[in-house]
C-alpha cells in the first residue's frame, strides 16, 4: 500500500481515472498518483450526472478495481461522505480497506451538485467538522489522507471558504481542497492564508482559469487534479469513431487512432495471466 507524502519538494499531479484501465494508462505515463473522480464514476459507470445518485457501495466497487490495478497511490472523491458522520466513518473504513490512500469530503448538502455549477447548498461548518472528526477517528493509519473540500467560494464567497478551511484544519484534516476558485489571485490568497497541503482542481470548462502545474506549484499547492481530462477526450474520440464507422461501414480509417492489440495486452500484462 502506497500513500502520498508531502515531505519532498514538488507538486503531485493526479489525472482522474473512471475505471481500472484508465488508471493503468495514467500509471504507465509516469504519474505519481491517480485520482478517482466522483463525476467520472457516475458519468462513466452509470451514465448519471454528478448529483450523488450512486451509492457508497457502487463507488467503492469501482475504487477497489482501480486501486488493485495500479501500484501508485489512489485518492478518491467520496462526495459528502454518503450521509452523516456515521456514514462518513463507515465510508472511510471501507475505502481504506479497499486500498485507497485517501479521500476528500465536501461540505455541500446532499444531494450535491458539480462544484462548478450554480445552485449549491452548504452544510454548516459545525456539521462538516463532525464528519471530519468521524472520518479521522475511523481511519486505521495516520497516512490515510483526510482531505476537506469546501465549496463555499461559489455560495458565500472566498472569505467564508478561508474561514471554513481554517476550522477544518483545526479539526484535524490533513489537507484542504478549495473548490471553484475563479482567479489566480484567489488561489494565491488561499495559499497565503491556509498553511497546509492544498489541492487544486484544474477541471475544464468550469469556473477556474487554465493554470499550469508549475504555476500551482509556485503558488504553494501540493496536489493538482485533472479529474475529467482523459474522460472528455475519450468521449469525443469515441463519438468521432462511431460517426466514421456509421458513415463508412469500416474501421480501417481509424486503426492509427487505436491502441494495437499488442499495446493493449502489454498494458494489461496479459502474459502474466
Amino acid at each position: 500500500m502506497k500513500y502520498l507524502s508531502f515531505s519532498k519538494e514538488g507538486i503531485i499531479v493526479m489525472p482522474g481515472a473512471f475505471n481500472a484501465i484508465t488508471a493503468k494508462l495514467i500509471e504507465s505515463c509516469g504519474f505519481e498518483a491517480v485520482y478517482i473522480s466522483g463525476a467520472g464514476i457516475s458519468n462513466g459507470m452509470a451514465g448519471y450526472p454528478d448529483t450523488g445518485l450512486l451509492s457508497m457501495k457502487e463507488v467503492l466497487n469501482q475504487a477497489r478495481y482501480i486501486a488493485s490495478a495500479v501500484s501508485i497511490p489512489v485518492i478518491a472523491d467520496i462526495d459528502t461522505g454518503f450521509g452523516g458522520p456515521e456514514n462518513t466513518a463507515r465510508t472511510v473504513k471501507e475505502f481504506e480497506m479497499a486500498g485507497i490512500a485517501g479521500v476528500h469530503i465536501e461540505d455541500q448538502e446532499f444531494p450535491k451538485r458539480c462544484g462548478h455549477l450554480p445552485g449549491k447548498s452548504l452544510i454548516s461548518p459545525e456539521e462538516m467538522t463532525e464528519k471530519l472528526r468521524a472520518a479521522i477517528k475511523a481511519r486505521s493509519k495516520h497516512e490515510f489522507l483526510i482531505i476537506a473540500r469546501t465549496d463555499a467560494r461559489g455560495v458565500k464567497g472566498l472569505n467564508d471558504a478561508i474561514k471554513r478551511a481554517k476550522a477544518y484544519l483545526d479539526t484535524g484534516a490533513d489537507a484542504i481542497f478549495p473548490e471553484g476558485l475563479e482567479t489566480r489571485a484567489e488561489f494565491k490568497r488561499f495559499a497565503k492564508e491556509i498553511k497546509s497541503p492544498l489541492l487544486a482542481n484544474m477541471t475544464e470548462f468550469g469556473k477556474t482559469p487554465y493554470i499550469t502545474v508549475d504555476e500551482f506549484e509556485d503558488m504553494g499547492y501540493k496536489m493538482v487534479i485533472f479529474p475529467l481530462t482523459g474522460f472528455r477526450v475519450m468521449l469525443k474520440s469515441v463519438r468521432d469513431a462511431m460517426t466514421e464507422l456509421k458513415k463508412s461501414g469500416t474501421q480501417k480509417n481509424l486503426l492509427k487512432k487505436m491502441l494495437t492489440r499488442k499495446e493493449l495486452y502489454k498494458l494489461l500484462r496479459y502474459e502474466g495471466y
